[in-house]
């Protein structure tokens, strides 16, 4: 199947268990991989035969920016469904985000939490 791919959008959010995270924020990474049919567009060059990526992004940047979850987990599972439930031609999401400093004392590149979702 063919697939539509953002990469390392980046958004700042207020995330987390701790109280100072949903009160100073940070930056996330999100990934979302968009499984659907681009044969028509392909073939036709028309961006209302596919999903627009531009608008993706936005709808993306809404649901990180503009409301706050403990866990990233449920952050991801919010996008994947909001994806799925607007773009009926998605036939499966794959949202990755990525939290590159988790706020404790371990040194790593951060966290990341990935979810599969198929249309219902």
């Amino acid at each position: 199947m063919d697939k539509i791919t953002l990469s390392r959008m980046q958004f700042f959010g207020n995330h987390g268990v701790f109280p100072e995270e949903n009160k100073l924020g940070q930056r996330f990474y999100v990934d979302v991989e968009l499984v659907l049919p681009l044969d028509k567009p392909g073939r036709s060059d028309a961006l209302e035969d596919t999903v627009n990526y531009g608008e993706v992004f936005f709808r993306v940047k809404d649901i990180v920016e503009g409301k706050t979850f403990k866990l990233i987990e449920a952050l991801a599972e919010n996008i994947a469904s909001e994806l799925l439930h607007h773009y009926t031609s998605i036939n499966e999401v794959t949202v990755r985000v990525i939290k590159p400093h988790p706020p404790f004392a371990v040194l790593f590149d951060g966290v990341t939490v990935e979810i599969n979702r198929k249309q219902a």
